[in-house]
């Protein structure tokens, strides 16, 4: 089933449980995912990852200006999408994938690292944070 699909039939159960403030946050999740399919693309993952950082990022301005409540419902909205990502990959095999990336890309030094992300971004469908691999990168080219 798609994302959207799955979070469409989690809001009808939210409704149903009278769980305003999940349907809401919920709602949201349909609005961008919808937005993202009507642009032409259906990365729907992309879009999951894009808001989650957008929330995250929201969440640390706000709890910068003093505003606790509302940083903790941005992460609270940060984790709701987070249930919907898949899993993410676990140090070693985020390692193991950097390596054959900068074996296939041929990489020795730290002006290498594009084509090494460029060969490594599309087998990672998601499973990573893009500044997480990025660090993985640099330090395995040794920047």
């Amino acid at each position: 089933m798609a994302i959207l699909e799955q979070v469409q039939e989690d809001v009808k159960a939210a409704m149903k449980a009278g769980e305003k403030d999940r349907v809401g946050r919920l709602r949201m999740l349909v609005n961008a995912l919808q937005q993202e399919a009507k642009e032409g693309s259906d990365d729907e993952v992309a879009a999951l990852q894009r808001e989650r950082k957008r929330r995250l990022d929201a969440a640390e301005a706000l709890r910068e200006g003093g505003r606790e409540e509302a940083a903790a419902a941005e992460e609270a909205e940060a984790e709701l999408i987070e249930g919907y990502l898949p899993a993410q990959l676990s140090d070693e095999e985020l390692a193991e994938l950097v390596a054959a990336a900068v074996e296939e890309a041929g990489a020795s030094e730290a002006k290498d690292m594009g084509g090494v992300m460029k060969a490594l971004m599309p087998k990672l469908g998601g499973r990573a944070d893009g500044k997480r691999v990025s660090q993985a990168v640099r330090e395995k080219l040794g920047s």
